[in-house]
């Protein structure tokens, strides 16, 4: 009795001080190693911006020119770094101009943290000024959201809300916190991760079973096609993917957020997959006998027509999120499971092989492409600069080792399809929604996430509008991205299928646009534009030179399509090259 007297005599008690909602919330985001935030004040977060101001040497908060562009900012963090984004917003119109970005980021597995200030409590309910239920609205495009009333539930609401956000397939949290929560007093006792939550269980079981049944396929086949996604990216299992696409020897392709997690110039990485992808890897996906994907979700923009997509294959689909097995493509075998841990138990069991006479066959489809598409685009005898040339300058300059962020367009394809990348992490584009007004901001929050990376940010002539106030972000935090503007005075992509399905029935997209040197200028954003093959090369070379931001607006051909092509409602195979 004496010695347990003693121990409980000598245990510390916990320590506690008292502090407001806001800085507790701001503890938390430090513990948790957020050092950047992008955000923009209003009335209903003003007690976390309050806060905030004594938080300046631990946190470095971007002021964004908008909600939107501070949320795409948030984006191209979480992209280029690994980590979770973090982004402030108040209130009414201020929670509900995230909307967009957290629809692109539930769509693209991205994770954020976004928090959202809102009206006191006794409020709710009232209509009052600026209030909307952002927690109705932003639950189809959050992976789980929170209506804080009280400032005791911050520290294990924040905790959660990094847990749910980074683990398992990533996505979206938004919480919202009452000002009343924000300002209340409360003992704090300090703030501790969270690492489970009961019923929600982010890794499926791994079913060794599956996995020595696909190896056996992937051993017995003659024509095996890989198809990677972004979920080798996420799962931080580049090395892992790199080991069995080498022991297998397999023709691997990429969807357009998978690029990158092996080397463009790869000599298994036989190109990317979908619309505008390259020809061979979407027509021989109709002759493989097995169809590896990994971390990808076989999204239309890739199969084409699901009647027609690889039915005479055997599907082995590997991913972390079950709902996303079977769910478009039946498969043969699934493997459920996290791919750092699913990728290694399935090079153990398959064999070395070199599949040298299949992967030819994908080369000899590239002579065609390059004969029939490439070789125009990238290297035209004469005419006006091609999209496509202007990125192989690109390329040649920067030796695939810069981070492109593209917008949503014919530049965006052209970008994804001629841009060599040697690292993971630097492509960064709205895959799924297909978000214009999404690079500039993204590219900004993507230099943070990788300071020591040149970011070049590709955007079209009616993109750059959508977002052209977050200049004024470059402008006040001194961030350095390179914009390169393929200007071909059209909403490109919109009448490329006007010209092609709609008997050239251009209707309203040809876009003005305003002089963008200047306005850049207007910036303090040093900027050029040009429109001569012969001051291409030089143009790019000052604006990778250039210490800082700099504009370069680049007037390419104004009617030039992207190809090849999947027609809409036609099977991959059907792939035009003209």
């Amino acid at each position: 009795m004496e010695k347990a007297q003693t121990i409980l005599s000598e245990t510390k008690p916990i320590e506690t001080k008292e502090v407001s909602g806001s800085v507790a919330l701001l503890e938390a985001l430090i513990a948790e190693g957020t050092n950047v935030i992008f955000g923009y004040p209003g009335g209903a977060i003003m007690p976390i911006y309050d806060a905030i101001y004594d938080y300046k040497d631990k946190l470095n908060h971007i002021l964004v020119r908008h909600e939107q562009g501070g949320i795409h900012a948030g984006q191209g963090f979480a992209r280029t770094s690994g980590k979770v984004g973090v982004v402030f917003a108040t209130s009414g119109p201020g929670a509900t101009n995230l909307v967009t970005g957290l629809a692109d980021a539930m769509i693209d597995s991205t994770p954020l943290v976004c928090i959202t200030g809102q009206v006191f409590a006794h409020l709710l309910g009232t209509d009052a000024f600026q209030e909307t239920d952002v927690i109705n609205i932003t639950t189809p495009v959050t992976k789980w959201n929170y209506q804080v009333t009280d400032a005791n539930e911050i520290p294990e609401v924040i905790s959660k809300a990094f847990y749910i956000a980074r683990s398992g397939r990533p996505g979206p949290v938004l919480i919202d916190i009452t000002k009343n929560a924000q300002l209340q007093k409360f003992d704090f006792s300090g703030y501790t991760p969270c690492n489970h939550i009961r019923s929600y269980r982010p890794k499926p079981l791994i079913r060794k079973e599956y996995i020595v049944q696909a190896a056996e396929l992937i051993n017995q086949a003659k024509k095996p096609f890989i198809i990677w996604g972004q979920g080798v990216i996420l799962g931080e299992a580049e090395k892992e993917f790199k080991a069995l696409v080498e022991k297998s020897g397999i023709p691997s392709a990429w969807t357009i957020l998978g690029a990158g997690a092996i080397p463009t110039d790869h000599p298994l990485n036989v190109g990317m997959l979908g619309m505008h992808g390259n020809y061979g890897p979407n027509v021989l996906t109709n002759e493989c006998d097995v169809l590896i994907a990994i971390g990808m979700r076989f999204d239309d923009r890739v199969t084409g027509r699901l009647d027609k997509y690889a039915k005479q294959a055997k599907i082995i689909h590997l991913d972390i999120d079950p709902s996303e097995i079977d769910k478009n493509v039946q498969t043969t075998v699934p493997v459920w499971g996290d791919c750092k841990e699913t990728i290694p138990a399935l090079t153990e069991l398959i064999q070395k092989k070199d599949h040298h006479q299949w992967l030819q066959k994908f080369r000899e489809f590239d002579k065609n492409e390059f004969d029939a598409v490439i070789q125009n685009e990238l290297h035209p005898a004469s005419g006006e600069l091609t999209m496509g040339e202007v990125i192989h300058q690109l390329n040649e300059l920067t030796k695939g080792e810069a981070v492109i962020v593209t917008d949503v367009g014919q530049h965006q394809m052209v970008a994804c399809r001629y841009a060599k990348l040697n690292n993971s992490r630097s492509n960064v584009t709205s895959g799924g929604l297909g978000t214009m007004g999404f690079a500039l901001p993204a590219a900004i929050g993507a230099k943070f996430g990788a300071l020591q990376k040149t970011v070049v940010a590709v955007i079209g002539d009616g993109g750059f509008q959508m977002t052209i106030q977050e200049l004024g972000t470059i402008m006040q935090s001194g961030v350095d991205v390179k914009i390169l503007i393929l200007n071909n005075r059209f909403l490109g992509m919109v009448r490329q299928w006007q010209e092609l399905f709609n008997d050239n029935r251009y209707s309203f997209v040809d876009i003005q646009s305003p002089d963008f040197v200047a306005v850049a200028a207007a910036y303090g954003i040093k900027g050029r534009s040009i429109s001569e093959r012969e001051n291409l090369s030089p143009a790019l070379e000052e604006m990778l030179n250039n210490k800082g931001s700099f504009l370069l607006e680049v007037m390419v051909t104004k009617e030039n399509n992207v190809f090849p092509m999947v027609p809409q409602g036609c099977s991959v195979s059907e792939i035009r090259l003209k």
